[in-house]
């Protein structure tokens, strides 16, 4: 864990703001990689993951963006409401789940608020004099951060942007620019879920290998997921002690109160922060964080969001 200080917060598009994070002795922060991100205590017990989305080579100090959601479980709504310039911050150190590759081209594609992990990667790969093109995807320009900085730091022909109140001509095309890539390309996609599922889908349906197809979610629909649920029980491996979770509560808070913790943080399944290992039982898995193979092994399941299929999931904790 770090203490920063936020030393500017501005308005960057419509309904997101960005937070420049500084250590509080003006020294270096940790080095970073495009497509990292942190944990930001936003609230006391309200952990939040945000992508860095400055420079890398900007050792001083981290920048994250955030969209006011609607829905805010409390994170982002803080973020916009509550948190200033000025005020002592506590993150996490940088961590990497979606890291450049090596390729002949990037096709990197970002649906609004998705920039944030994008833009790194952009400046990185035009830094190194890379072949790249940037597809940012947005309902109008209004709602497109970092705009006059990425048209700054990119050539022309290496930015597309795609707004829904434009016109017809500049809509995203994705078969289109898959089929027209170079062999071996990877493409890096992030924003919604429906926006990711687009890309991706397009990508798999034109024989693309999942070694080049890369994402980043912010959000998770099926921890969400409200309709059919019923309670369960879990079994303290070590002690043999049951814990009743009801039906319209999530494992670890069910957990919590009977004293055991498990940490957690984006509470989503989308981090991995509170993977708990299953020694009996077969876990419901509504994650984004397993692979398939890892969630057909069934011997973990992040109990933030996941359920058991059964009555009874035996536990290492």
């Amino acid at each position: 864990m770090l203490k920063v200080k936020i030393t500017s917060k501005a308005l960057e598009a419509r309904d997101i703001v960005s937070l420049e994070l500084l250590s509080l002795d003006g020294a270096e922060l940790p080095a970073f990689e495009p497509g990292a991100h942190i944990d930001l205590h936003v609230l006391p017990g309200v952990v939040r993951q945000y992508s860095l989305c400055g420079s890398p080579l900007l050792r001083h100090g981290y920048r994250v963006a955030v969209l006011r959601d609607p829905a805010s479980r409390g994170g982002s709504a803080a973020v916009h409401d509550v948190l200033n310039e000025g005020d002592i911050v506590t993150i996490g150190m940088p961590t990497n789940l979606f890291p450049l590759a090596v390729s002949p081209h990037s096709l990197l594609f970002a649906g609004g608020i998705g920039i944030t992990p994008i833009l790194s990667m952009a400046q990185r790969l035009s830094r190194d004099c890379a072949s790249f093109e940037l597809h940012y995807c947005a309902r109008s320009r209004e709602r497109m951060a970092f705009l006059q900085e990425i048209g700054n730091s990119l050539a022309p022909d290496q930015l597309h942007l795609h707004l829904d109140d434009g016109s017809p001509e500049q809509r995203l095309d994705v078969q289109d620019i898959l089929q027209r890539s170079a062999p071996g390309s990877h493409l890096y996609v992030c924003g919604p879920a429906g926006y990711i599922s687009h890309v991706t889908d397009t990508a798999r349906r034109l024989g693309w290998d999942e070694a080049r197809i890369h994402f980043e979610h912010f959000g998770n629909a099926a921890a969400a997921h409200a309709g059919g649920d019923r309670p369960f029980r879990i079994c303290i491996a070590s002690s043999g002690r049951i814990v009743e979770v009801g039906a319209q509560e999530p494992a670890t808070v069910a957990l919590a109160r009977a004293g055991l913790h498990v940490p957690v943080a984006c509470e989503q399944g989308i981090c991995g922060t509170c993977l708990t290992r299953i020694v009996e039982g077969v876990p419901e898995h509504r994650d984004m964080y397993l692979t398939e193979r890892e969630k057909a092994a069934n011997d973990q399941f992040l109990p933030c969001c996941s359920r058991a299929a059964g009555d009874l999931l035996v536990v290492d904790l």
